[in-house]
């Protein structure tokens, strides 16, 4: 076997883009006639992109139609979830719900890194206050539960959707820095500090310190460098950011319909994440036990000493009960979970069927006169700006409407602070707590809360769109070939 043979297959398994395999054979437009990826052909690059690029913690969870909102009945008689069917695109999300141990390793790296900006730690602090009650003890928790290493493995409370989202972003960047130094691209930086830190945004625009070990081929024979940084059309980084999921995706993904499907008839739905409209298993050893951490009753938490059912009496570790057939833990009761969706009464009226979101504040990276990026600001992020070139939304042209949380709907009639809580500002969380009754363990359900508020009972699991054909694993579709 040739060397350069053996060099390709190396490359191959090793999953590196075509950038960095140099290749005898080249392949051909199919347009033009000019090859792709050659310096002497003007140097177009074309790369191979055949697999999922999951980013750490992430489960591929394949889209596709189902019935939005449904629930057992309507005991509050809100009228908030009414049914609605809508299809979801493919996307990735977390196989758990975030951890204390995640949220000190974010904590860590703060304190460490923004030396100089000691209020951003501050900020991203949980409330751990929110365990304490006036007439019950629960100081324990109050100190122990965030930092004992007992409860590491326990999902972060505490949190507001603000901080949630700030930790989306902060995740986004250090998966996104581990590639490039995993791949050799960018040499490990424990020191970096403050403006200096590694930011996706500001890397992309060359706007990063940091140290280089080895860059990209660059085909562009007019080229002063014979090398360049990474671009996003490499394919090498993360194709999306970390996100919350939206109530749409969240909802889907909870109930799992994939593994009742036979030839796209849905055989069998789901109350719950689980089959069957009890709240038991019934399968072998664990016949009997709970599904899911939840409350049972008043005063009952837990169970009872020699039988602890659900073996919790707070919270309980992530991966404490039985994975949906998405291989999700926990959809249901341990901790609600915040999504990215502003709650309104009737947004199941007004959503798309395509993507359902409301919640939609456009924006835009912010460049200077000459068309380049802004510099980074100091915390080493290229600042966002609102979009307001008025572009067409809905067929529509909306000048400088950036902000459409209330699209098509006037905040002003739910009557904040008077007759509602509903504002701009009030967030979706999901999916019952431990200390939640079963009826809040529907995927229908669907509460809400002040974003910038927090709970012992809400925390969140992280989200990430996906790019290229929804079809996740092996198709069970036909693949007619033209012949």
């Amino acid at each position: 076997m040739k060397k350069t043979t053996r060099y390709l297959i190396l490359a191959c398994a090793l999953g590196l883009p075509l950038s960095f395999v140099a290749c005898n054979k080249k392949e051909r437009s199919s347009t033009t006639g000019w090859n792709y990826n050659d310096s002497k052909n003007g140097g177009f690059q074309k790369v191979s992109y055949k697999k999922d690029q999951l980013g750490p913690g992430l489960v591929a969870i394949e889209g596709g139609t189902f019935v939005m909102g449904a629930l057992e009945q309507d005991l509050g008689y809100d009228n908030d979830n009414t049914e609605k069917r809508v299809t979801v695109t493919s996307f990735y999300m977390d196989e758990t719900e975030v951890r204390n141990i995640d949220w000190l390793e974010y904590l860590y790296w703060l304190a460490r890194v923004y030396k100089g900006y000691p209020e951003v730690y501050e900020r991203a602090l949980p409330d751990t206050m929110v365990w304490r009650k006036p007439l019950a003890y629960n100081e324990p928790y109050v100190d122990n539960y965030l930092r004992h290493p007992a409860f590491a493995d326990y999902p972060v409370v505490g949190v507001s959707w603000s901080q949630a989202n700030e930790y989306c972003i902060w995740r986004t960047d250090r998966a996104n820095e581990a590639i490039l130094v995993n791949k050799g691209i960018l040499k490990a930086e424990p020191n970096q500090t403050d403006a200096n830190s590694f930011n996706t945004d500001a890397y992309y625009a060359g706007q990063y310190e940091g140290t280089v070990k080895k860059n990209v081929k660059n085909l562009d024979p007019n080229a002063t460098n014979k090398t360049r940084s990474v671009r996003y059309s490499d394919g090498i980084l993360l194709p999306g950011a970390y996100r919350l999921p939206s109530e749409a995706e969240w909802e889907y993904a909870a109930l799992a319909l994939k593994g009742n499907v036979k030839y796209e008839n849905i055989e069998e739905k789901k109350l719950y994440p689980w089959n069957g409209l009890t709240l038991r298993s019934s399968q072998g050893k664990t016949q009997g036990l709970f599904l899911a951490n939840f409350k049972r009753g008043r005063g009952d938490n837990t169970g009872v000493a020699g039988y602890l059912n659900d073996n919790a009496d707070i919270t309980a570790p992530v991966k404490s009960y039985m994975p949906n057939d998405y291989g999700l833990f926990c959809m249901a009761g341990n901790v609600n979970e915040w999504v990215q969706d502003v709650y309104r009464p009737l947004s199941f009226e007004d959503i798309s069927d395509q993507n359902p979101f409301r919640g939609n504040q456009f924006t835009v990276k912010q460049k200077e006169g000459k068309g380049a990026y802004a510099k980074k600001d100091s915390l080493g992020r290229i600042p966002r700006v609102p979009d307001t070139a008025g572009r067409l939304i809905d067929g529509t042209k909306i000048t400088k409407k950036y902000d459409v949380r209330d699209y098509g709907d006037e905040s002003t009639m739910y009557g904040y602070g008077k007759t509602s809580l509903v504002n701009n500002r009030s967030r979706v969380y999901k999916g019952g707590s431990w200390n939640d009754r079963a009826y809040w363990l529907t995927p229908g359900a669907r509460r809400f809360m002040d974003q910038d508020s927090s709970s012992a009972e809400v925390g969140f699991r992280c989200a990430m769109g996906r790019v290229g054909a929804p079809g996740v694993g092996k198709t069970k579709r036909p693949n007619f070939k033209s012949k």
